[in-house]
């Protein structure tokens, strides 16, 4: 007798980074104290670091949005903020010593919105990555996420000077309904007015940002916004699901997260994405990963998709991660507005940035699980030698019941194997945000549960 299988929700979680932030903790509580920086980076390779640089300030916070940020920046609190940024990048490069070579090969601008910082503000972020770092920003990859308000002119102008070689615009609808609907309000004609501007300082990598599943959207709707992205001939296009997540102000205005629950939604996203993807595909562009799509010969200028979780990640500013092999850590993490301001106000004012505060030790089990999802949920797969040579196994001798259920529900590509592959079929891409979650640790997930929404 056939026992019918359980509905798999496709849209569970965005696994950007493993393991995740609220599965952090506080490391004056571990047995060990807080660790000091010069002795967690001492054993570490410094010859291809990457530097991840944060600015947690906004103009609007978006309805779907719960990154670290906050609004505003009142009472000289960039100034405090790149201050602060200052002491952690010396207290930081000290602790990498000068025993090995100190070489960055990759640096990105992250937040929040970065170029919320005025043009001087912004030759100072530069600054600090290459004076105080040590990062030269005009020998590698550098990309800078910005916003169709604060794209100005002459802010451009800084970073292509500085040069940055990808910008990422969060555009997520250029249909005006569509943007009100999800709390962004922009009008399309200052989208395609920072997009000219982008385009005349000639940055070589443009990245576009859309959402799919707003209230209200539609296929046709949806080609719209496609389209008007398309029209700007962009290297790279993501395509994001709306979450609705607690705390947030679609979380808090109507949108409840009961309604997150609801079957239709999930096929109206699943719907949306499967047109996204295939209009993208006939217009030229390859899949890297669920959300990220490539122009067929466009250069690879910024990191690659989910590189944000390779070992060697520096980060700077209160809501940035840093990577060592056995250790990930940061500073606190919120979301509520309230919440955010303190952790903001608590770094301004910090003046020892040599020990770690906030973070999760990872042992053998968790960097197999790390590197089977950076590895799998990219088109391109995992190469099983790469993973025999680093763990000495094959991922179905450590994740068998795992990797089962993925191909019985016709997740995983089963022509791959003979080119030594595991590799996800275009089913298991659509549903990478279900398939991530599976592979989390009891650990994590415990972990995860305990966090305090805050």
């Amino acid at each position: 007798m056939l026992t019918s299988q359980p509905t798999i929700r496709p849209y569970q979680s965005y696994v950007y980074a493993y393991p995740h932030k609220t599965a952090y903790g506080r490391l004056d509580t571990h047995p060990t104290g807080r660790p000091a920086l010069r002795e967690l980076w001492a054993a570490e390779r410094k010859d291809a670091l990457s530097l991840y640089l944060h600015i947690p300030f906004c103009e609007v916070r978006c309805g779907f949005c719960n990154l670290f940020t906050r609004i505003g920046a009142p009472d000289e609190l960039t100034t405090r903020y790149l201050d602060a940024l200052d002491r952690q990048a010396t207290a930081v490069r000290d602790a990498l010593g000068d025993e090995a070579p100190v070489r960055f090969a990759a640096a990105a601008f992250g937040g929040g919105t970065p170029t919320f910082l005025t043009a001087a503000e912004l030759e100072r972020l530069c600054d600090i990555a290459e004076r105080r770092m040590g990062a030269d920003l005009r020998s590698v990859p550098l990309s800078v996420e910005t916003s169709p308000s604060t794209a100005t002119a002459d802010r451009l102008a800084v970073l292509a000077d500085r040069g940055t070689t990808r910008i990422s615009i969060g555009v997520q609808s250029f249909v005006d309904a569509e943007a009100r609907a999800a709390v962004r309000p922009q009008r399309r004609a200052d989208v395609e007015a920072a997009l000219g501007r982008i385009r005349d300082v000639r940055i070589p990598v443009l990245n576009i940002d859309l959402i799919y599943g707003i209230d209200g959207q539609t296929e046709d709707s949806w080609r719209t916004s496609l389209d008007a992205a398309l029209g700007w001939q962009p290297e790279e296009l993501y395509l994001y699901p709306l979450y609705v997540r607690p705390l947030t102000g679609l979380g808090r205005f109507g949108a409840d997260v009961e309604a997150a629950a609801d079957a239709a939604w999930d096929e109206q996203r699943l719907r949306l994405y499967r047109a996204g993807r295939d209009h993208l595909l006939a217009h030229g562009y390859e899949q890297v990963s669920m959300r990220m799509f490539r122009r067929a010969g466009a250069p690879q200028e910024g990191p690659a998709d989910y590189a944000c979780q390779t070992d060697g990640m520096i980060g700077l500013g209160c809501g940035a991660r840093s990577y060592t092999t056995r250790l990930h850590y940061s500073f606190d993490y919120a979301v509520e507005m309230r919440e955010v301001r303190t952790i903001i106000d608590g770094y301004t004012a910090t003046e020892d940035f040599s020990r770690a505060e906030v973070g999760r030790y990872v042992d053998g089990d968790e960097a197999r699980r790390r590197h089977l999802l950076q590895s799998l949920l990219q088109a391109q797969g995992l190469q099983l030698t790469d993973y025999r040579q680093r763990f000495g196994t094959l991922p179905g001798d450590d994740f068998r019941s795992e990797l089962d259920r993925f191909e019985a529900r016709g997740w995983l590509d089963g022509a791959a194997d003979a080119a030594g592959l595991l590799r996800l079929s275009p089913e298991g891409l659509a549903h990478s945000d279900a398939l991530g979650p599976e592979l989390f640790s009891p650990a994590v997930r415990a972990a995860m549960a305990a966090y305090e929404l805050k």
